[in-house]
């Protein structure tokens, strides 16, 4: 692990099980959702895939350490940890929607935390026992960017806590 990653609090290369980069598949389905959070439809679009240097390009080092190495930003330290207007919680990387601030909560941890993604199809959920410890990571479904984790203390209805990164989301606030 890099000095830089040490500082960032963690990171781990985006690898299967196996030691091999993930396969990931040529498209994918999603729901859309307007910045109101009202469902617009579902669609088959391609996976968005860059190379590293457009990563770092697109990103500031900070999401990209989080979204493409797995990283995570310091608690507390996290732009949208405040945002509770009317909206949606995009991804960084794609601008997929992830989550609507009608189910962002506080949590206390110090990362934006959500009891529920807005669909299912937007978000991948893998096993993850890096660091010792077996945890569910939560990424877009589109493009892969590393968002957090989703563990199961979170409060009713759903008793999930989404436990996001806010380097690798963006707010786009309701018309």
């Amino acid at each position: 692990m890099s000095l830089s990653a040490l500082a960032l609090g963690c990171s781990r290369d985006s690898v299967a099980a196996s030691g091999a980069p993930r396969a990931l598949p040529e498209s994918v389905e999603i729901v859309e959702f307007s910045n109101d959070g009202k469902r617009v439809r579902v669609a088959t679009v391609p996976m968005v895939v860059k190379s590293d240097a457009e990563w770092r390009r697109q990103l500031s080092p900070l999401a990209y350490q989080v979204t493409r190495h797995e990283g995570t930003e310091r608690a507390f330290s996290g732009e949208l940890l405040k945002v509770h207007g009317k909206g949606v919680f995009r991804c960084i990387c794609c601008d997929t929607a992830l989550f609507d601030s009608k189910t962002k909560f506080e949590s206390g941890t110090g990362w934006p935390s959500f009891w529920k993604s807005i669909a299912r199809q937007n978000v991948v959920e893998r096993r993850d026992t890096s660091y010792g410890m077996t945890r569910t990571e939560v990424a877009c479904a589109r493009c892969d960017a590393h968002l957090g984790h989703v563990f199961d203390d979170g409060p009713e209805p759903t008793g999930l806590r989404y436990c996001m990164n806010s380097v690798s989301l963006r707010f786009a606030k309701a018309a």
